[in-house]
């Protein structure tokens, strides 16, 4: 029943993802460039609420613990496991007042409607993974972003997805440039868990009744040894993993 369940909701899922998707592009753009930056952050958030909200015509769920943490003041450095692309639109939504901006591969910076046009103007940064001549100066310019603004940055330092749920090693480089950029912002471990089971079978049909979660741990000082910094962080992460 579940399965068959999966193949009917399935179809009805990606129309309805992809409707917003388009509906929004000409939207968006329309705002930046009249109403200006903080109008289009306040677009995004509709639309990457409506992208999770979607995903319950598949009875996925959500749960945030640990919001409470985070102060509203300060500039954030979201250091995350990474498991699927269902995993982002959440983490806009979930933590919108901190006008979270991404680290992104270039690949998603063009293609796809709204999702890349966001990435090129909304204060992302995008980088080349093959070239980490690039990539560090483009972190680098989001992290003095953040530290300006006060907003918050999401960087997935193991580098790329798992597919299976399991964490690789965080990868150092990235983290660092960042947190060197933005000597006022918190370093806070974000633990995401289950997103992966979203394409368990494959892009069709979907799995049904994910239960997604999202854990904060406690906002660690940028202050010290940057690498001991980025270990402690890592094993917050890994301590809350869940399938």
């Amino acid at each position: 029943m579940k399965t068959l369940l999966s193949y009917i909701l399935t179809p009805l899922f990606y129309l309805a993802f992809g409707l917003v998707l388009v509906i929004f592009d000409p939207l968006q753009r329309i705002t930046l460039k009249v109403f200006g930056h903080r109008a289009h952050d306040a677009i995004i958030s509709v639309i990457t609420g409506l992208c999770t909200n979607s995903t319950r015509i598949l009875g996925a769920t959500y749960k945030v613990v640990g919001r409470e943490l985070l102060p509203d003041n300060r500039p954030l450095v979201f250091a995350a496991n990474h498991q699927s692309m269902y995993d982002i639109p959440p983490i806009f939504w979930f933590f919108r007042k901190h006008h979270p901006k991404f680290v992104v591969k270039k690949e998603l910076a063009k293609g796809i409607p709204t999702i890349s046009y966001n990435i090129r103007n909304g204060g992302s940064v995008t980088i080349d993974r093959k070239n980490p001549k690039q990539a560090i100066p483009q972190i680098q310019k989001l992290g003095r972003f953040i530290n300006e603004k006060k907003y918050a940055a999401v960087i997935y330092p193991e580098g790329t997805r798992s597919r299976s749920g399991e964490m690789r090693a965080f990868k150092p480089a990235g983290l660092v440039a960042l947190l060197e950029a933005a000597p006022d912002a918190l370093l806070v471990p974000l633990t995401i868990n289950r997103a992966y089971q979203f394409t368990q079978k494959g892009l069709f049909p979907l799995t049904i009744g994910v239960k997604m979660e999202y854990i904060v741990h406690p906002p660690l000082e940028n202050t010290g040894d940057k690498l001991a910094l980025i270990s402690e962080a890592e094993a917050a992460v890994r301590s809350a993993l869940r399938s």
